[in-house]
């Protein structure tokens, strides 16, 4: 799914972007690294990939899918969005 860079800590690898609705999603310095990058500035798109952190289950979304990723997600990557 797409978002919009919010902030970015360079030393915590980690910040928060928005999603379309406007919703701010938290992600971590894991999700940062697998996204292969090294700066992020705000208002970048970028593309996101979360998993359900629901008990059992574990699987992770498709990136191509329009669903938020609120409470019982996590970001697991966050990279650029490209064309």
């Amino acid at each position: 799914m797409q978002a919009t860079a919010y902030t970015y800590d360079p030393e915590s690898r980690s910040g928060q972007v928005l999603l379309d609705d406007g919703t701010p999603v938290p992600f971590d310095a894991a999700a940062f690294d697998a996204g292969g990058l090294r700066l992020l500035r705000p208002g970048q798109r970028v593309r996101i990939e979360t998993e359900d952190t629901e008990a059992g289950s574990g699987a992770g979304t498709d990136p191509g899918t329009d669903t938020g990723a609120g409470a019982g997600h996590r970001i697991t990557l966050v990279t650029l969005q490209t064309f």
